[in-house]
């Protein structure tokens, strides 16, 4: 299995805005573990729909992050990519938390729309 994080590569915790993020974390599990992890330099990609396409290329198969549009979780979901949104502070701890099943996160219907009522859509 591959989770993404949105990251922030100076602090290493989720970026808040999905549409925005010029870096990406890679986790490769097994066995419920991690056995590696890339960060991964988004920042040519160009808005959501592009970073759901590098989020493919790399055989993502969930996403966790913070705030997200009804956009991204449209592209996200149409290639099978689980959204786990609303999530803050480290991005290393929110996977461990998502493999000990103690992560809590929001609806995505919720974040989207609470994230267009900051600012709009990420284009």
């Amino acid at each position: 299995m591959r989770i993404a994080t949105t990251y922030d590569n100076a602090t290493g915790e989720i970026f808040q805005h999905f549409g925005r993020s010029q870096y990406l974390k890679v986790y490769t599990v097994e066995d419920g573990k991690v056995t590696g992890s890339e960060v991964i330099d988004a920042s040519a990609s160009g808005g959501h729909e592009a970073l759901a396409m590098v989020l493919r290329a790399h055989g993502v198969d969930q996403l966790i992050c913070g705030g997200i549009g009804g956009g991204a979780v449209s592209a996200l979901s149409s290639l099978g990519i689980k959204i786990l949104p609303g999530i803050t502070g480290s991005a290393d701890a929110a996977v461990q938390a998502l493999l000990d099943g103690s992560l809590a996160h929001n609806d995505p219907a919720y974040v989207a729309a609470h994230h267009a009522h900051e600012g709009g859509c990420c284009h």
